[in-house]
């Protein structure tokens, strides 16, 4: 018999950072309300939720490292990394996004820390507005609503293992 071990919804007493890009605002400022929905509706205060606004996605992994070398003095119990990439007519868009996307997967690794990942890579602005809806937010058509839920789930797994 396989034991299984599931982290579900409660985010009760979490603290939680986001940090989130600045560029493409419309689409992002639309992937943090959904993010806050989704981690309110699930039990994280609002007063629990510190926003790290940052220029860009570039900028993610260094003020996620940051954050989690500091982590002692903040004790998060997840971070949410939010931006968008839309591709334009250069090569720009698969460095940033490569770059980003792996070096936040290694930041998390390293310490150990549960990260919701959260930056929309697109090939269009229509896209990435189909992926942050706001009205009517669920995680259907809303990637950082989708995001909290994930990492709320990745937090209680992991303080359970």
């Amino acid at each position: 018999m396989i034991k299984t071990i599931k982290g579900g919804l409660s985010g009760e007493g979490f603290k939680i950072a986001i940090i989130a890009s600045r560029f493409n605002e419309e689409i992002t400022s639309n992937l943090i309300k959904g993010a806050v929905l989704s981690l309110k509706q699930n039990g994280v205060s609002e007063k629990d939720i510190t926003l790290y606004y940052i220029p860009g996605a570039y900028e993610i992994p260094s003020v996620l490292e940051s954050v989690c070398r500091k982590n002692n003095d903040y004790k998060y119990d997840g971070i949410l990394t939010i931006g968008c990439v839309i591709k334009g007519e250069t090569a720009h868009f698969e460095y940033i996004s490569s770059s980003v996307s792996q070096n936040i997967n290694l930041i998390a690794s390293k310490y150990s820390m549960p990260v919701g990942f959260c930056v929309l890579t697109t090939y269009t602005d229509e896209q990435a507005e189909k992926r942050s809806q706001i009205k009517d937010c669920c995680s259907e058509n809303n990637k950082g609503y989708e995001a909290g839920e994930s990492l709320i789930e990745t937090i209680n797994l992991m303080k359970k293992i």
